[in-house]
């Protein structure tokens, strides 16, 4: 059977695979976009950060016992506005409906979420397209220049450095 499993992510061994599998997915999508480039985009302390957010949630998604890529929500059992801090699917299993399988997982394991959050970059088209068209998330904010995000993102060039914030209100 296809469907997805959601396996808490417990030791430092998988927060380490999470880690790497994150990165490369990061990477890979910024260097389409952008070319070879030498620093890491999504850095190790910025995962470290999501792990151990206030409320944080981590999970490897599987199917058939093989793992197709990760997931931190930050959970507020009180507001119940929830975060989505990090998502990806691993490289070889995108573009295959594996992302919005683990996303549905994931709001099917927290059904009392009133409100769900998350950023991406502008240049990441396709994640755009999948929260707004898939899942169902509008922009409500737009990170740039003249309108700085309070966490400073200092891996990725500040040319490049534009994002989205998105709701979807359950």
């Amino acid at each position: 059977m296809n469907q997805i499993i959601l396996k808490p992510i417990i030791s430092n061994e998988d927060k380490n695979i999470f880690t790497k599998e994150i990165q490369e997915a990061f990477q890979n999508s910024y260097e389409k976009e952008f070319g070879k480039f030498e620093k890491q985009i999504l850095p190790k302390n910025d995962i470290k950060e999501s792990f151990n957010e206030k409320g944080s949630k981590s999970y490897f998604a599987e199917i058939n016992g093989k793992r197709i890529g990760g997931i931190i929500v930050s959970i507020n059992n009180i507001t119940h506005h929830n975060s989505l801090q990090l998502f990806y699917v691993k490289l070889g299993m995108q573009n295959k409906g594996n992302g919005l399988k683990i996303w549905k997982a994931i709001e099917n394991l927290y059904p009392e979420t009133k409100v769900w959050e998350t950023y991406t970059p502008y240049f990441d088209k396709r994640n755009i397209h999948f929260y707004i068209n898939r899942c169902g998330f509008k922009i409500v904010e737009f990170f740039n220049p003249k309108h700085q995000e309070p966490q400073n993102l200092e891996n990725i060039p500040e040319e490049n450095n534009y994002f989205f914030k998105f709701e979807k209100t359950t």
